[in-house]
């Protein structure tokens, strides 16, 4: 599993609860998901991440899920969890026995922080609203975002929202190299009772795990 396919996911499961549109009526829609989420105490996402790309015959599929919380949150991907506690990044990885913590630099470009995952479509694309399928009974309007830079990789996204629910159902993403990844929501729980140890890392869960502070 790459560094840049594991921060892909965190960006696309997050970052849309902030989208700005250019478009009316997909600003329009984009305003009432963003309305609906921040109206939630938590959130609770099982999803499926699938990778494609039939020039290289590359077909992956993952599953994993999330627990957000305002900036906090936990996330499971193709067995490795990672938990923001508000301030630091705990990356758990069973196979290796090994947990690297690392904090949060604000002044880092690179660095996936909570931040930029509420702000990521907030610049830098053109949104229009596209096609409408009907997805076993479930009506998916989906909004088109095109990047505006030349230099960017990406070369479109479609972000599924269900009319009805004002909840994402999926993120389609198409690179210029013909990739396509797939993100889909299969189960969306609000409001759930949740441990107030939820994101919080504990040392004592992993004895026999090597602990690498990176600050």
């Amino acid at each position: 599993m790459t560094k840049k396919c594991f921060q892909m996911v965190i960006i696309l499961l997050l970052s849309f609860t902030s989208i700005q549109a250019q478009d009316k009526k997909a600003k329009d829609l984009l305003n009432e998901v963003t309305s609906k989420i921040k109206s939630y105490d938590n959130i609770v996402i099982d999803f499926k991440y699938s990778l494609n790309n039939a020039k290289e015959n590359i077909n992956q599929d993952s599953k994993g899920n999330v627990t957000m919380k305002g900036n906090q949150y936990v996330l499971n991907f193709m067995g490795v969890t990672k938990i923001f506690d508000g301030q630091k990044t705990y990356t758990i990885v069973p196979e290796d026995e090994e947990v690297t913590i690392s904090k949060v630099n604000e002044k880092d470009d690179n660095a996936i922080t909570p931040s930029k995952m509420l702000t990521f479509f907030n610049s830098g694309y053109k949104y229009n609203m596209d096609i409408v399928q009907n997805v076993k009974g479930r009506k998916i309007q989906y909004i088109k975002l095109v990047p505006t830079s030349g230099k960017d990789q990406r070369k479109e996204i479609l972000l599924g929202v269900d009319v009805q629910t004002k909840h994402i159902y999926n993120l389609i993403e198409t690179g210029k190299n013909g990739t396509k990844t797939t993100l889909t929501v299969n189960s969306f729980k609000t409001n759930q009772p949740l441990s107030k140890n939820q994101f919080t890392f504990v040392a004592s869960k992993y004895p026999k795990y090597y602990i690498n502070k990176l600050d």
